[in-house]
């Protein structure tokens, strides 16, 4: 797969374009010895040489910001990636520290998108990145989720503040955030990153040893992770998915996803239901 054929779809506040496959980084890249980073660095070098831009992390994913960080230096690959992170204290200070500490993890003096990570004090972390944002210091801000259940109070923030990014849960096995989430964040002018993309892996032990249907082929899915991307890719609001491997087959697989085509309402929604019917 040659990087040029990786779709892209815009931020909307900017019109800066992202390609529309990322990489999470939850319980994968939480490696504490050389030998255990050695298939994260293979994963970075593919996911680099793939076109791929979007890392997500957080500071509560154990050591994953400096394995990011220590890998992207040493492959030179910096400058090319869209670091993503996350605020996850209480406090204005307490959080200053945690993103301080992010920035050395993470081996930048910017950081493109720094988020609150599950709402936590989040009125009190708006007004730090407001103003490292003004400084030059974080080019994004946002706010992420990963269970619908918090999509009440999710919505009131998104509705309320000025942000640039939201994250949250969406995947073919739970869409909630159709109804209400996705249509608010299109309205909002909001870049949308979708995390659990593949329902933590839920979705595969649905489907074990069962074949593609033979209609998959049409949606652009030659396996069952892209058939699971692309249902997610195919809806216009998502800007990019953050699947979480850290073993380079399984990246490949994810990174195809983002080629072209992408399934269109009637094809979702016949993917929906085939999902549904197992």
């Amino acid at each position: 797969m040659a990087a040029e054929f990786m779709l892209a779809r815009p931020i909307p506040h900017s019109g800066e374009s992202l390609p529309v496959v990322g990489l999470g980084t939850w319980q994968t890249f939480d490696a504490a010895t050389d030998a255990a980073r050695a298939p994260h660095r293979e994963v970075l070098a593919e996911f680099s040489r793939l076109g791929g831009r979007v890392i997500d992390s957080s500071p509560m994913y154990g050591r994953a910001e400096s394995v990011v960080g220590d890998l992207a230096a040493e492959l030179g690959i910096q400058k090319q990636l869209f670091i993503a992170t996350k605020v996850w204290t209480s406090g204005r200070d307490a959080g200053i520290r945690q993103m301080e500490e992010s920035f050395r993890r993470l081996r930048v003096s910017r950081i493109d998108l720094m988020q609150v990570h599950n709402l936590v004090d989040w009125q009190t972390h708006l007004q730090t990145l407001r103003a490292w944002k003004a400084q030059g210091r974080i080019r994004y801000i946002g706010v992420t989720h990963y269970t619908e259940s918090a999509y009440g109070e999710l919505e009131r923030v998104v509705q309320k503040e000025e942000l640039d990014f939201v994250q949250l849960n969406y995947s073919i096995a739970e869409r909630a955030a159709e109804r209400r989430m996705l249509p608010l964040a299109a309205e909002r002018g909001l870049a949308v990153l979708a995390n659990r993309p593949l329902a933590e892996g839920g979705l595969f032990k649905k489907v074990r040893g069962r074949p593609l249907p033979p209609w998959a082929s049409e949606a652009g899915a030659a396996s069952w992770a892209q058939f699971f991307l692309k249902f997610v890719l195919g809806h216009p609001t998502i800007t990019c998915a953050i699947p979480a491997t850290s073993r380079v087959e399984h990246l490949r697989d994810n990174m195809r996803a983002g080629i072209a085509p992408l399934p269109d309402n009637a094809m979702r929604k016949r993917m929906a239901d085939y999902i549904d019917s197992l």
